[in-house]
C-alpha cells in the first residue's frame, strides 16, 4: 500500500537515508499488481523514488530466499506493469535473469526507460553479454545469487565487471568479502559505475525478526538469516555501507559518497538528486569526520 511504502521510507530516515526504491520480490501475480498500484498512488510521497521489481523472472537455482513456487519466465503482465509505471513517470528497476527473458523482452523493457538489471542468475558470460547487448544496463547485488568468478568460467560476474554497465554492491562485509569489493571497484574499465545498495529488510528500523513466505527471519550476529541459516536480505543501513567503503576498503570519502548518492541517482534518471546543490534543505544530512550519520541540520 502507499501507506506501507511511506512507512518504509520513514523507518530509514533516522539512519540518514532520504530516498528509497522499495522492492517487491518474487511472489504471486496479484502481489506485484498491488505494488505497482501502490507505487503510482505514492508518487510524490517524501522519500519515495520509484519501484524495484526483483523477480519473479529469475533463475530457480539462484533464487536465494525468493519462493521457488513463484519463480517464472517473463510474462506479458510484467511488461504491462512496467509500461504503466513508466507512463506514470515512475522510475523502475527490474531485476531479472537473462535465462528467464528473451533478448526481445529485455529490449522492450529497456525501451520503456526502465533500468533492466541482471541478478539472481545462473547465466554464463556469453549469455550475460547478450543480455547487456539487448539493453540491460545494471547488475543487482554483484557476486550474490550469481555463479562464482572462476579463471575459465567468468560467468555473469566476469561479463559485468568487463562491461560499462552499473553494478550494485551490498557492502556489509557479509554478502561480499571486503577484498572482493575492492577488486570489483578497481577492475571496472570506467569509473562511476559502482554503487551501494542496502538490500535492507524490515529489521532496519524495525523488529529483530519478521515473517517472509511464512518463514521466520531474524538477525543473528549481524546476519539476517532464515530458519536454515541462509542469508535472506541484509541488516544494513546506507550510512554503515558508506563508512565501510572508507574504513575497510580505503576509498576516499568523495568516491564513497558518490557510490551512495550520485551514481545511483543518475542511474535511475534522478540527476537532480545526484548533488546537494538544489536539494530541499530537509534532505541534507550531517556526517561527522568518521562518516557517522549524526542528523539533519535543517530539520
Amino acid at each position: 500500500t502507499p501507506a506501507g511504502m511511506a512507512a518504509i521510507a520513514t523507518a530509514h530516515r533516522p539512519f540518514g537515508t532520504t530516498g528509497i526504491l522499495p522492492t517487491v520480490i518474487t511472489d504471486r501475480a496479484e502481489v506485484l499488481a498491488r505494488a505497482v498500484d501502490a507505487s503510482i498512488d505514492a508518487a510524490g510521497v517524501p522519500g519515495m523514488l520509484g519501484l524495484h521489481i526483483e523477480g519473479p523472472h529469475i533463475a530457480l537455482a539462484r533464487r536465494g530466499t525468493h519462493a521457488a513456487e513463484h519463480v517464472r519466465p517473463m510474462e506479458p503482465a510484467t511488461m504491462a506493469h512496467v509500461r504503466r509505471l513508466r507512463e506514470a513517470g515512475i522510475p523502475v528497476m527490474i531485476t531479472l535473469a537473462p535465462e528467464a527473458a528473451t533478448a526481445a523482452e529485455i529490449r522492450a523493457l529497456s525501451e520503456t526507460g526502465a533500468v533492466v538489471s541482471i541478478g539472481h542468475t545462473d547465466a554464463d558470460a556469453a549469455r550475460t553479454r547478450a543480455a547487456l547487448a539487448a539493453g540491460a544496463t545494471c547488475a543487482t547485488h554483484l557476486f550474490n545469487a550469481m555463479p562464482p568468478l572462476l579463471s575459465r568460467a567468468p560467468g555473469a560476474v566476469g561479463a559485468i565487471l568487463n562491461s560499462q554497465v552499473h553494478a550494485g554492491l551490498i557492502a556489509d562485509g557479509i554478502h561480499v568479502a571486503d577484498e572482493m569489493l575492492a577488486l570489483a571497484i578497481r577492475a571496472r574499465p570506467v569509473s562511476g559505475r559502482m554503487f551501494l545498495v542496502s538490500d535492507a529488510m524490515p529489521t532496519v528500523g524495525g523488529p529483530d525478526s519478521f515473517d517472509l513466505y511464512g518463514q521466520r527471519l531474524e538477525v543473528s550476529e549481524g546476519r539476517l538469516v532464515n530458519a536454515d541459516g541462509n542469508l535472506a536480505g541484509a541488516h544494513l543501513t546506507m550510512a554503515a555501507a558508506l563508512r565501510r567503503m572508507v574504513d575497510k576498503i580505503g576509498l576516499p570519502p568523495e568516491e564513497a559518497l558518490q557510490m551512495a548518492i550520485t551514481v545511483p541517482a543518475r542511474l535511475m534518471g534522478l540527476g537532480h538528486l545526484a548533488s546537494p546543490l538544489g536539494l530541499r534543505t530537509r534532505d541534507l544530512i550531517s556526517l561527522n569526520t568518521e562518516l557517522d550519520f549524526i542528523g539533519y541540520p535543517f530539520g
